[in-house]
């Protein structure tokens, strides 16, 4: 794609990273125009090789990837990887599969009851998901490209200046204009800085490092997530470490990383006398939270890290941010292209901002019995023994592979606001092959005529789909948006108001016949 200062985009991007490249995916399906502006030169950090550095997909994340055709290609592109990551990560050795963490402490698959989460069928977007942030990246910077977006690397946005129509952003001495502004560019977001946004939150109890060394020693650590009296560290015998000392935050981002003072660390938080002969990577992270007030600022948006930023643990960042993303492009792409509800942009906020908020406090919950003090070593012990039960299991892999996730939408039916099963319709399709285009779909199980008629009102914006499917879990028909959840469901005859207002309230008003 040609870029020229006097173009007008659709939308600008701040960040090219796995949040801003999904959301310019998402509004690329729907035709706008759309320009992604990243400040580093390069997209090949080795930080982000870091076998540490890999992610676990929430169910949320990988049903987003099934659903816009992705998923396959982060597998395959990842399993190109598979052997050097087991290598590294010792998790993945383990005997039983793991199914997640709560401030390191393992819970296990076959603990976990999934029979008590309701609505879910079988999907391909099941399988446990571990992506490290190169190869995530890499899929989705294709995809967007492949889409027609254009990505602009090594050009950090300066300055910005919003109007009532339109934004303006300055990145390496040019300038760019856009209809919108959406930042995706990270925890230190230069679009929210300057856009005046009230960031709020708690300050850091730790500086966390994550590294990769060689040592004259290696004996002397244990592999695996070990507490200590002094703190925290993790350990694979590649030489890949993680470890979180309890200063305060104090030398988060304030001196070079030296390798005098990552052996300092490391002997005082392993309580060992461990000795580094190399230092390959290393960098630093706390476990500062604070979110935004609200995720948009007239035609200034935010998603991401931008949005909200927390401590690493549990790898939930990512998910939090990809969430966002599908959640906000469709939106977005209504409100651009004309035929959205009034409102219909300030759900973003009003759905993502109770998610976000949840995921903090979530994060703040575990640094709590991390801490080095005997009380908390207590409760650490309590906590290991009621995940351990195959109820407490079962609760936490719930909230940390978020198959709890349902958005406030009202409606009296348990399934609204929630994911939308993947049924299999008579014909084969899936749910989530129907969602690729990124349209609106309704299923009517039963082919009844009414909710046809309704469908063809919206046609530009709704696929509809008749026939019935290999396991309906007792429902006539269902109204699901394009990110996937479902905004109206029925058992039996269907309310034809309830549907109708339903289709008005998230589809706007039908399109004009000519």
């Amino acid at each position: 794609m040609q870029t020229r200062s006097t173009d007008i985009y659709d939308v600008v991007i701040a960040g090219a990273g796995p949040v801003g490249l999904f959301l310019a995916c998402e509004l690329r399906l729907t035709g706008l125009s759309v320009l992604v502006l990243e400040q580093a030169a390069d997209p090949h950090s080795s930080l982000k090789q870091l076998p540490f550095g890999l992610r676990g997909l929430s169910i949320p994340t990988t049903e987003a990837f099934h659903r816009r055709g992705l998923l396959h290609e982060i597998l395959a592109a990842q399993r190109a990887k598979s052997g050097a990551i087991r290598n590294a990560a010792h998790w993945m050795q383990q005997a039983r599969k793991p199914a997640g963490h709560f401030a390191g402490i393992q819970f296990y698959q076959d603990d976990v009851d999934a029979a008590k989460w309701p609505w879910r069928l079988p999907t391909p977007a099941d399988a446990g998901v571990a992506v490290d942030m190169a190869t995530l990246e890499t899929v989705l910077a294709a995809r967007a490209s492949s889409l027609g977006a254009g990505i602009r690397r090594g050009f950090g946005v300066s300055a910005i200046y919003a109007s009532d129509d339109g934004v303006t952003v300055q990145a390496a001495g040019e300038t760019f204009r856009g209809r919108w502004l959406v930042g995706c560019d990270g925890g230190r977001s230069t679009v929210r800085k300057a856009c005046g946004f009230d960031f709020v939150g708690t300050d850091p109890e730790f500086t966390g490092y994550s590294i990769e060394v060689e040592l004259a020693d290696p004996e002397k650590l244990v592999p695996g997530r070990n507490y200590t009296p002094a703190g925290m560290y993790t350990y694979a015998p590649s030489g890949t470490l993680a470890m979180v000392d309890f200063d305060g935050g104090a030398f988060h981002r304030t001196a070079p990383i030296t390798m005098e003072h990552v052996q300092g660390v490391l002997r005082r938080v392993s309580c060992t006398d461990v000795t580094i002969a190399a230092l390959r990577l290393a960098t630093t992270w706390t476990d500062r939270a604070r979110q935004v007030t609200a995720y948009r600022k007239g035609r200034v948006l935010l998603a991401g890290d931008a949005a909200h930023t927390h401590s690493p643990l549990g790898g939930q960042g990512l998910n939090l941010g990809l969430g966002d993303a599908m959640n906000l492009g469709w939106k977005l792409a209504a409100t651009i292209c004309g035929h959205a509800p009034d409102d219909l942009l300030d759900t973003y906020s009003g759905e993502r901002h109770p998610v976000g908020a949840q995921v903090l406090d979530w994060s703040r919950a575990q640094v709590a019995i991390m801490r080095p003090t005997p009380s908390t070593r207590a409760l650490q012990a309590i906590m290991c023994d009621l995940i351990a039960t195959r109820d407490g299991a079962t609760y936490f892999a719930e909230r940390t592979r978020g198959a709890s996730l349902r958005y406030d939408l009202g409606g009296g039916h348990s399934l609204i606001g929630r994911s939308v099963p993947e049924f299999e319709l008579h014909n084969g399709a899936t749910t989530g092959e129907l969602l690729r285009t990124a349209n609106g779909l309704l299923l009517d199980f039963d082919a009844r005529g009414p909710l046809r008629t309704l469908a063809s009102r919206w046609s530009d914006r709704i696929s509809y789909v008749a026939g019935e499917a290999r396991d309906r879990l007792g429902l006539s028909a269902v109204l699901i948006r394009p990110d996937g959840f479902v905004a109206w469901a029925s058992e039996g005859a269907p309310d034809q108001n309830e549907a109708a207002q339903a289709v008005s309230r998230w589809f706007g008003d039908p399109a004009r016949r000519e």
